[in-house]
């Protein structure tokens, strides 16, 4: 499956499912372990859960099965490996406090743009 038919398939069930504020942030050239991430956030630890089921059901009707998911019960954040796209579902209280738009969406900086002189 190309990327952004994946793409495409996990922010619209999370969109059908009132995910609030989501967000993919492209992480090419930033990581070796994928292509991009959706982050989005869940009302609750219930909906997380099923926002995260739904996504699972819509991609193995495609075909496609997560290389895993860390996090499913109870949990205020959820994380699911899809290969190419990383799936964040949290709370927002987790959203905001480890920010992970902010950490991500930081431009590469090349060894010498660098400086150690404080």
């Amino acid at each position: 499956m190309q990327v952004d038919e994946l793409l495409a398939i996990v922010t619209n069930e999370l969109d059908e499912r009132k995910a609030e504020n989501i967000s993919t942030i492209d992480v090419i050239g930033k990581t070796s372990f994928t292509d991009y991430m959706v982050i989005a956030t869940g009302t609750s630890e219930r909906h997380i859960k099923a926002l995260c089921n739904y996504v699972a059901v819509a991609l193995k009707a495609k075909g496609v099965i997560p290389r895993g998911t860390e996090g499913a019960q109870g949990s205020e954040w959820v994380l699911m490996d899809l290969g190419d796209v990383i799936l964040h579902v949290m709370t927002a209280q987790t959203r905001e406090f480890y920010q992970l738009e902010k950490l991500w969406s930081v431009e590469n900086l090349h060894d010498d743009e660098l400086s150690y002189d404080e």
